[in-house]
């Protein structure tokens, strides 16, 4: 009784210290590829769950190949590290996410390895809609091309 007692006790303190390991964990937000998409979200949010299931279905799955996908909770003191405007930092999800301005949920941004953002999409997008916001960044289209002309020419909207 007592060891069992003992191994109890020993794998709730080894699983207490797993987790603050994990919240002094910085995670990356450093683009891997040409191009990130980054979700803000809230808590509760039905929207922000939707655009979840909307990336798993076979129009964006597809779509977003190639393309760095984050997602970060507005309510999180998580620790990030990205780059915004040729400069690296770590703050915290919150702060991030009131750095960029966010006031209502989800915000898609999408940006370049330098932390330029090239296109910021606030609130829900169907699923062709997004579909073709990812093209427009993907295929360099926002070098040639107004976003909103963009979606009106190939018929997205």
């Amino acid at each position: 009784m007592r060891r069992l007692f003992t191994l109890i006790l020993a794998l709730f303190v080894f699983s207490c210290q797993e987790k603050s390991r994990d919240k002094s964990e910085i995670r990356s937000l450093l683009p891997q590829n040409e191009y990130a998409m980054l979700i803000v979200e809230s808590e509760g949010c039905i929207y922000c769950k939707q655009l979840k299931k909307d990336l798993q279905g076979q129009t964006l799955s597809h779509e977003i190949n190639g393309l760095d996908v984050y997602s970060i909770l507005y309510e999180s003191n998580a620790r990030v590290r990205y780059v915004l405007k040729g400069q690296e930092h770590v703050s915290t999800e919150e702060e991030l996410a009131k750095s960029l301005k966010v006031n209502s949920f989800p915000q898609v941004f999408f940006y370049d390895r330098q932390g330029n953002i090239i296109l910021h999409l606030p609130g829900y997008q169907p699923p062709k809609v997004l579909a073709c916001s990812i093209r427009y960044v993907k295929e360099e289209k926002y070098k040639q091309y107004d976003y909103m002309d963009y979606l009106k020419s190939g018929e997205c909207i």
